[in-house]
């Protein structure tokens, strides 16, 4: 099993990705398709849901539709985040763009309309961000507010 062996500077590295590509609006669209793990994970997400800051990135907390305990949303364009989700594909890649934030591991994908997909990496449930386009100028940000609510409720391992 890979567990991922790539590391970023987190910050440093989405900030230059930004900066290559330039930031643009992006669409703000305040919806997220709700994960459906485990029971286990669903409990561990929902601990999570209850540890998570009312501000990310400096923006208020919006959850996006459907209301769900998995999913968390801030700002407009909104920072999405969605706990419970599938182990990425692309974390199997040995080339795959990584970091660590403030003790979280993450896979780093930008993805084709300017957004960026991080996903968690060795903790026992994946947790995805997706920052839009939009939001992206201020870097890793959204990971830094986001890390020490992951770190309470989502236990360093491997995810089922």
């Amino acid at each position: 099993m890979n567990l991922f062996r790539h590391r970023l500077s987190g910050l440093p590295a989405l900030v230059l990705l930004c900066a290559a590509v330039g930031c643009s609006s992006a669409d703000d669209s305040a919806s997220a398709a709700v994960p459906s793990p485990a029971a286990k994970a669903a409990r561990l997400c929902e601990n999570l849901d209850k540890a998570l800051p009312s501000k990310v990135d400096g923006q208020g907390r919006r959850d996006p539709e459907p209301a769900s305990a998995l999913t968390a949303g801030w700002g407009d364009p909104a920072i999405i985040l969605r706990c419970g989700v599938e182990r990425p594909e692309k974390m199997s890649d040995e080339n795959a763009d990584g970091g660590e934030v403030n003790g979280v591991g993450w896979l780093m994908e930008k993805q084709g309309d300017g957004s960026y997909r991080c996903t968690t990496t060795v903790r026992t449930v994946y947790v995805e961000v997706t920052i839009p386009e939009a939001r992206a100028g201020n870097g890793a940000a959204p990971l830094v507010d986001l890390g020490p609510a992951i770190k309470k409720a989502i236990p360093e391992g491997i995810a089922d």
